[in-house]
């Protein structure tokens, strides 16, 4: 059975007919006849009560009138469907996320992208990223934002930088107000946190973020001492809101309005954090094609380099 057997039975059941069918369809009745004859013993039913002056569907005939058209009126479909697909218009697009690029390139870049194909169903997912440069080296993600390491090069991954910004710090409100700790001129001095607990991303899971804090204390001659960990921006701020210590997050996060939570810049010259898109170099996908262009409006050329922060 196959498309055109379809064809020839909708014709043939809209006119009951099979002479006038077969003008419609441009052929003589003979063929038409044995092609429906033909469609009737392969399916073991009968679809027309044939006299030699009137022809009529049978029951099964009528209900199945209705399938066949959805599946020819869907069949009209597929050439369109197959160059949306082709043109990354439609499809699924698997996206993942560090938790401090939901309060910077994130929003943006989803938000463009949706508007430029809504009919790409975009699932996204909070991971941090070594997870993420796990998922995509297994097949399981189409892309990732990530803070990248940039020492460690991975040959099979493209990496395209978007973001980079100063890193401030997150100080609990009550400890302004206490005096505690002390801002001049609106800017806060590394030696104000000296024996202050941090908290801040465990190594095992954000390599970059904890060495890029670490380092710049102990590039100003500071110890840090780290009183709380956690994997999650949202945790980090909300410990800093209880007091248990402050935190250095990118000054995206300011957006993360927080009570008792105070965000303060950094004396002299903070740290930067990079935040950037990375994907499989060689995936063929349309979709990925078409959220990287997206995404190069925000950035700068790819480079074949990126590990996991």
């Amino acid at each position: 059975m196959n498309l055109r057997q379809l064809r020839f039975f909708v014709t043939v059941a809209e006119e009951l007919h099979f002479g006038r069918a077969a003008e419609r369809l441009s052929m003589t009745q003979p063929p038409l006849s044995q092609a429906i004859l033909a469609l009737e013993q392969e399916l073991g039913v009968t679809l027309f009560k044939r006299t030699k002056r009137h022809v009529e569907l049978t029951p099964v005939g009528e209900h199945w009138l209705v399938h066949v058209r959805k599946i020819l009126d869907d069949a009209e479909t597929l050439p369109v469907l197959a160059r949306q697909l082709a043109r990354g218009e439609i499809g699924t697009f698997k996206l993942g996320f560090v938790s401090t690029a939901d309060y910077s390139v994130l929003p943006d870049l989803v938000g463009n992208y949706g508007a430029a194909y809504p009919d790409v169903k975009v699932t996204l997912r909070e991971m941090t990223s070594d997870l993420q440069i796990e998922a995509l080296l297994q097949g399981d993600m189409d892309a990732g934002l990530i803070i990248p390491v940039h020492a460690t090069l991975h040959s099979s991954l493209a990496y395209l930088p978007l973001l980079r910004e100063p890193l401030v710090a997150a100080i609990p409100e009550a400890w302004l107000n206490e005096g505690r700790i002390n801002c001049a001129d609106g800017r806060l001095r590394l030696s104000e946190l000296v024996d202050t607990p941090l908290v801040i991303f465990p190594r095992r899971s954000a390599p970059a973020f904890h060495d890029i804090i670490t380092s710049y204390f102990a590039t100003n001659g500071i110890r840090p001492n780290i009183g709380q960990e956690a994997i999650q921006m949202q945790t980090i701020v909300s410990l800093v809101s209880r007091s248990m210590g402050i935190a250095l997050v990118p000054e995206s996060l300011r957006r993360l309005g927080r009570s008792g939570t105070c965000y303060i810049p950094l004396e002299g010259n903070p740290p930067m954090i990079e935040t950037g898109l990375v994907w499989r170099s060689d995936d063929p996908s349309p979709t990925v094609k078409r959220f990287v262009n997206i995404a190069r409006q925000q950035g700068i050329e790819p480079q074949k380099m990126v590990g996991a922060a």
